[in-house]
């Protein structure tokens, strides 16, 4: 059964950093991509970043490329979203996600209909 809990979500301020964290159990991820997707009020998932677990190659979304840095830690299973310059508009649900038999950059492209798992997800929320 695989899992995927995600942590780190909360309250901060426009311009502030915050770090997500995601612990993956109940396989090897060794063929799979991970990633972060996120869901704002009223609007659909969208792709944030996504990492190749084996390769670490990283692909990331132009809304968020230069703020925010994909990484894993193979010894942990888990894989952290750092985020940096944090604006209102990053303000969303952020949901760890797994896929198996792919690239960053594969799943990046799909979107969220390719992937196999989902964690319940973290609330971020930047203030003004």
């Amino acid at each position: 059964q695989v899992q995927l809990v995600e942590s780190g979500g909360g309250l901060v301020q426009a311009g502030g950093s915050l770090r997500l964290s995601c612990a993956a159990s109940g396989r090897r991820f060794s063929n799979y991509a991970m990633g972060w997707f996120r869901q704002a009020p009223g609007k659909e998932h969208e792709f944030v970043a996504s990492i190749t677990w084996s390769a670490g190659s990283t692909y990331y979304a132009d809304s968020v490329k230069g703020r925010f840095t994909i990484s894993r830690d193979n010894a942990k299973n888990t894989m952290y979203l750092q985020m940096n310059s944090l604006k209102p508009e990053d303000t969303a649900v952020y949901y760890c996600a797994a896929e198996r038999g792919t690239t960053a950059q594969t799943m990046g492209a799909q979107g969220s209909y390719g992937v196999d798992y989902w964690g319940k997800g973290t609330l971020v929320t930047v203030s003004s």
